[in-house]
């Protein structure tokens, strides 16, 4: 079993990091249900899972299993105190009743049971969000997913489940939201050098048939990787925008204009860039948002991650960074879901004025006329 450091910090284990605070409010919590039983029925939001040692929810599950006991028999006999021990052995083999005694003496008040349980839920809330973000942020970066996207917009509704569970179980709390974490590192994809060509071909391809501008309205120039790049979608949209014409050489000048071009940036390279179209446009532009997509994912789940990291950040702020995060996601999911959902056919009814006359039958005989009275 683990124990707590001894007071000169050496507990005999260099290589296992010193127990956190949620530990001792383990220990404690589980101290006074065993000095007063009958304290379980009053707590709610926790289960084995919660806590962060597993023999600790074992001996949790034991006391919640068993038959709460007299009071007076308990406070004059171990026997249900054997009982649990036994009972928590059969998932914790290493259990003692030494330390059951331990955790009875690791408990400064039974009647604080429920503020340790509390601690214990927040510490839980937080591993459990903290484990989502890394799987949000290791998905992107998985090259044996065949549909990399799909997956990591999976793991971000799960992550988005459990931002939502954790809204209901903790209340608003007085504060702002958590501290901005640095920006984490680009994530590595595997064909780096083919997403720039990919983008070199996308504005070469646009250039040449600025039509398909206005079709690819869900790209933006955050969603390119090389930043003159990301400028020059920028200078074609804007000429676009505008009805000007469209060219290497118009280009070239409204690229000036942005202040683009210096010492890394020839003319001649530019226009050469521009000149050499191939494929489809839109293809290159899902590429591309592809690729954002996976970005912006591993980014949110390192973000939401380094949120988890600051001990005095309660759940509620946790809850609020979280959604921000998640909604820099959901703004690329919805561009990314507009790329490649298929075009709406919309089919005019036909109304009875503009249906043409049908032809009647031909007429046999004259229509009557009315009889003289004779």
């Amino acid at each position: 079993m683990p124990t707590a450091p001894g007071p000169d910090g050496d507990d005999g284990h260099d290589a296992l990091p010193p127990p956190q605070p949620v530990y001792y409010a383990e220990q404690a919590l589980l101290g006074a249900l065993l000095l007063e039983p009958h304290r379980h029925g009053d707590l709610t939001g926790i289960n084995a899972g919660s806590f962060s040692n597993a023999a600790h929810g074992a001996v949790f599950t034991a006391i919640r299993n068993l038959p709460v006991p007299d009071r007076v028999q308990h406070a004059q006999s171990t026997t249900w105190l054997n009982e649990v021990l036994a009972t928590a052995r059969e998932q914790a083999r290493g259990l003692t009743a030494s330390y059951l005694q331990t955790l009875i003496q690791a408990c400064p008040h039974p009647r604080h049971a429920a503020v340790y349980a509390r601690m214990i839920e927040d510490d839980h809330a937080r591993r459990m969000l903290r484990c989502q973000a890394q799987r949000l942020a290791q998905t992107p970066t998985d090259p044996a997913l065949p549909y990399p996207v799909l997956a990591a917009l999976a793991e971000a509704d799960a992550l988005a489940r459990i931002v939502d569970e954790l809204a209901a179980r903790f209340p608003p709390t007085p504060g702002a939201l958590p501290r901005t974490p640095p920006p984490p590192p680009r994530p590595t994809f595997t064909g780096h050098e083919e997403a720039i060509d990919e983008e070199r071909l996308l504005l070469a391809t646009t250039t040449l048939h600025p039509s398909e501008i206005e079709r690819m309205q869900w790209l933006t120039g955050n969603d390119f990787i090389h930043p003159l790049h990301a400028g020059l979608w920028s200078c074609l949209t804007t000429l676009n925008r505008h009805g000007a014409p469209i060219d290497p050489v118009t280009v070239l000048w409204e690229a000036q204009q942005r202040g683009l071009l210096g010492t890394a940036v020839v003319p001649a390279d530019l226009i050469g860039l521009l000149a050499e179209p191939a494929g489809s446009a839109p293809y290159w532009g899902e590429r591309i948002l592809q690729r954002a997509v996976l970005t912006t994912a591993y980014e949110v789940g390192m973000r939401i991650e380094a949120f988890t990291d600051g001990p005095a950040t309660t759940p509620y702020q946790l809850v609020l960074g979280s959604r921000r995060a998640l909604a820099d996601l959901h703004a690329v999911r919805t561009r990314w879901n507009h790329a490649t959902s298929p075009p709406r056919v919309t089919k005019h009814a036909r109304t009875r004025s503009s249906a043409p006359p049908r032809a009647g039958p031909p007429h046999t005989a004259a229509p009557s006329a009315s009889r003289p009275s004779r």
